[in-house]
């Protein structure tokens, strides 16, 4: 049969089917075939740290020892109970042993095996979709309702509701990786712990830092004032292949920072105290752009900004066809704003 899709996917996770003891679980995303696996191997043994219960075997010991897959799922546990085996595809082929483990009847044992993007007429892909006796589940790089998803499902694990801005701030941030963004959304619950509710400064205190993006030029010019250099860095950004999701959310982070040093500022701070004291630091390279944005903005003014800024990030995910349009344009508002000192 073909890979299993959607809801067949949550509900095989939850029951692997008996009649199915062979389980693929390929694709690009890594971590998110770690955790199915997983989730499988969950359902299908009692302790996964029991040496008798669970076996791990690499592809590449099979290709060299077809057999031993067959031999090691007919083997009974020696102390009852169920019983899988674990096998991490290599760079040796391991068809002769797949073909001999789905000519076998197998009892009492689930074989789970984790693979890398598989193309469509893979050989491996092709006769476990074709086997009665086996599942197949793809796993793809999260898409953005996945991603809402996720966040959704491990906030309400640790207790915690989100606001609509903060997700529709923190999706963007997340990466391709479903194991990279499961550890930024459970870093920012732990951050959260003991709150109601996750908000937008949550998710820039803890996760904006992960993002790896370059949109600093961007950014400053348009604090700064800079329309020229905002349609200049906005194009090398999206030239890039930058989300403008990413570019809000780029945004958004530093009009907190800025807000933040705004306030040290009137509270007696000198600038370069109050940079100096930001988390993270303003990096040296910045400073006279950042500087020059805090002369321009107030408290009140960035406050309002931030909210434009948050609107922005919510409409770019309504609307994704026009997102960025809707990113420069608010870039550009705020540019204008800049310089309007109002």
């Amino acid at each position: 049969m073909v890979a299993l899709k959607g809801g067949e996917i949550g509900a095989f996770l939850a029951r692997p089917d008996p009649a199915r003891p062979v389980v693929l679980v390929f694709g690009p995303d890594a971590g998110l075939v770690a955790e199915r696996a997983q989730a499988i191997l969950r359902a299908s043994v009692d302790d996964l740290r029991d040496p008798f219960s669970l076996v791990r075997l690499e592809g590449d010991t099979l290709a060299d020892d077809p057999m031993r897959l067959v031999d090691e799922a007919q083997t009974v546990p020696l102390f009852g109970g169920r019983r899988a085996i674990t096998v991490r595809v290599g760079g040796k082929n391991i068809v002769p042993a797949m073909e001999a483990l789905l000519g076998t009847p197998v009892r009492d044992c689930r074989i789970v095996i984790e693979a890398g993007d598989l193309k469509r007429n893979s050989p491996l892909r092709v006769m476990c979709e074709r086997a009665k006796n086996a599942a197949v589940i793809a796993c793809y790089a999260d898409q953005e309702r996945d991603l809402a998803r996720l966040i959704d499902e491990e906030m309400r694990a640790a207790d915690l509701a989100i606001a609509t801005d903060a997700r529709a701030c923190l999706v963007p941030l997340l990466g391709s990786d479903r194991r990279a963004s499961l550890s930024e959304i459970r870093k920012l619950a732990l951050y959260a712990h003991g709150q109601a509710r996750v908000g937008i400064e949550d998710v820039v205190a803890v996760v904006a830092d992960a993002s790896s993006l370059a949109l600093d030029g961007v950014i400053d010019a348009a604090f700064a004032g800079l329309n020229r250099e905002v349609e200049t860095e906005f194009a090398k950004a999206r030239t890039a292949g930058t989300a403008p999701g990413s570019i809000l959310s780029a945004a958004l982070r530093q009009v907190t920072q800025l807000h933040r040093t705004r306030i040290a500022i009137d509270a007696g701070a000198s600038a370069e105290q109050a940079m100096n004291d930001a988390r993270p630091p303003v990096h040296f390279t910045r400073r006279a752009r950042v500087e020059a944005a805090l002369k321009l903005w107030t408290g009140a003014r960035l406050e309002r900004a931030m909210g434009q800024l948050a609107e922005a990030v919510l409409d770019a995910r309504r609307h994704s066809t026009l997102a960025e349009a809707i990113a420069h344009r608010a870039l550009m508002s705020i540019a204008g704003a800049a310089r309007r000192k109002a």
